[in-house]
């Protein structure tokens, strides 16, 4: 797989989105990137524990594709799921204290970084099993069919999961179910340490999706615009005809995971990367249309710095869960008589 093609940068002389909305996709990146730098620093004070992945570079996915869906539009997101739940809506004060193990998390301090989950915005979490979401997607998918509701259950996953059996399962059960599934791949090259040459013998990964008679289309995913718009047509023909793949080709800056050494690849490859980080493309864009200044960037700055410095103070607050709770949810508290 090579750099895309077009010039970083590179703008067109209109835009197809509203001055209001590309500044809204754009504060999502950019709340998404700062938010995790800030956690890097955070980690390595060890006020975060255990693993920790970094969506830094993929935030054109998930700033396009969350508004691309409905409310009530199911979530499985994987691992590598903080720009996911953000940008879906969970409050950034309940994602903090989830990194820090605090029982005002979302998941209560018991899932971590690996594992939000909010049944509010429907978001069924993360998995630390490499294409885990996948099945459950599946089965959240096959459920809503069931109880006749109209909504698209998004599922992500990386490279790495087309590799592993359930994609190929999945896939198969939601073309021959017409499951109203929307399988969005999220291509950065890497599954762990592995380049995905030395994993797939064919790296095209809509042409696995071809193979299960579903439609599939390749798309920028450092563009966010592209990929709000190729979420959109897909998001609508789930709804009225099942199963749609979308590989958005896009890349990670910072390693696998806070224990990744990250041997695997040349730090001239990922600097070569960073020319097309949408962290500068798509302001270079706004600039050029006008929609962006620096008096406004630096607001919107301001306004996120606020609020990350809010959420790690909600965070330092919180409380842990008490050792009297450890076995709640693990068993049943009821015995039958």
């Amino acid at each position: 797989m090579s750099i895309p093609a077009q010039a970083p940068g590179q703008v067109a002389a209109t835009s197809p989105v509203s001055k209001e909305h590309a500044l809204e996709l754009l504060r999502s990146m950019l709340r998404i990137r700062r938010f995790e730098e800030r956690c890097v620093e955070l980690y390595s004070e060890a006020r975060i524990r255990g693993f920790l992945h970094l969506y830094i570079g993929e935030e054109a996915i998930a700033a396009g594709v969350m508004p691309a869906l409905q409310s009530d539009d199911p979530i499985v997101s994987t691992y590598r799921e903080h720009g996911h739940a953000l940008a879906r809506g969970i409050p950034m004060n309940a994602v903090m204290a989830e990194m820090f193990g605090k029982v005002q998390g979302c998941s209560h301090g018991r899932g971590g970084s690996m594992h939000l989950f909010d049944a509010a915005t429907r978001f069924y979490g993360g998995s630390a099993i490499v294409g885990g979401g996948l099945p459950l997607a599946v089965g959240v998918g096959l459920g809503e069919l069931m109880q006749q509701r109209h909504t698209v259950t998004a599922s992500f996953f990386g490279d790495g999961a087309v590799a592993e059996g359930e994609f190929h399962e999945c896939l198969n059960l939601a073309a021959l179910w017409k499951l109203p599934v929307l399988f969005l791949c999220e291509n950065n090259r890497y599954a762990m340490g592995t380049a995905i040459e030395r994993a797939l013998a064919n790296v095209d990964v809509t042409a696995k999706a071809a193979a299960y008679n579903i439609a599939a289309e390749a798309v920028d995913g450092m563009d966010v615009l592209a990929v709000e718009d190729a979420t959109r047509r897909a998001a609508d023909a789930v709804r009225n005809d099942g199963p749609r793949l979308i590989e958005f080709h896009t890349y990670r800056y910072r390693a696998h995971s806070m224990y990744d050494p990250e041997l695997y690849r040349s730090k001239e490859e990922v600097e070569r990367w960073r020319d097309y980080d949408p962290l500068v493309t798509f302001p270079a864009q706004l600039r050029a249309l006008g929609y962006l200044d620096d008096v406004s960037l630096t607001a919107i700055e301001h306004e996120i710095a606020v609020e990350i410095d809010a959420a790690i103070a909600y965070a330092d607050a919180g409380t842990l869960e008490p050792v009297s709770d450890l076995t709640r949810f693990v068993y049943s508290e009821t015995r039958p008589a």
